[in-house]
């Protein structure tokens, strides 16, 4: 969703010229900051519906997905079932998502 409401990154880095890069920002297991990503090793705060308004893609996210989404994964948390997939995710010190930094030089 978020995707199509931005121009993308390679876009940029071509308009800021031959010397530009794109690098990865790496998220820290503790960010504070409220987005998506950043609850990579959170997931219980994403049944928080606080913070899923700080992310602006769930405001396109209509309720009966948003009620399934928190079903299904209170369901797997409560179970075990997405720390079976994914608990390595709560030692992770970082994660390399999305998030990146277009330096123009």
């Amino acid at each position: 969703m978020e995707a199509s409401r931005y121009p993308s990154t390679q876009g940029i880095a071509a308009t800021l010229g031959d010397q530009s890069e794109v690098l990865p920002v790496p998220i820290p297991l503790d960010c504070t900051d409220g987005f998506n990503e950043a609850y990579f090793g959170r997931p219980e705060m994403l049944l928080n519906p606080e913070a899923r308004r700080a992310c602006s893609a769930w405001a396109f996210v209509d309720d009966a997905a948003i009620q399934r989404f928190e079903n299904d994964l209170s369901r797997d948390i409560k179970f075990g079932r997405w720390d079976e997939r994914f608990g390595h995710f709560r030692t992770e010190p970082l994660f390399l998502g999305s998030l990146k930094l277009i330096v123009g030089r």
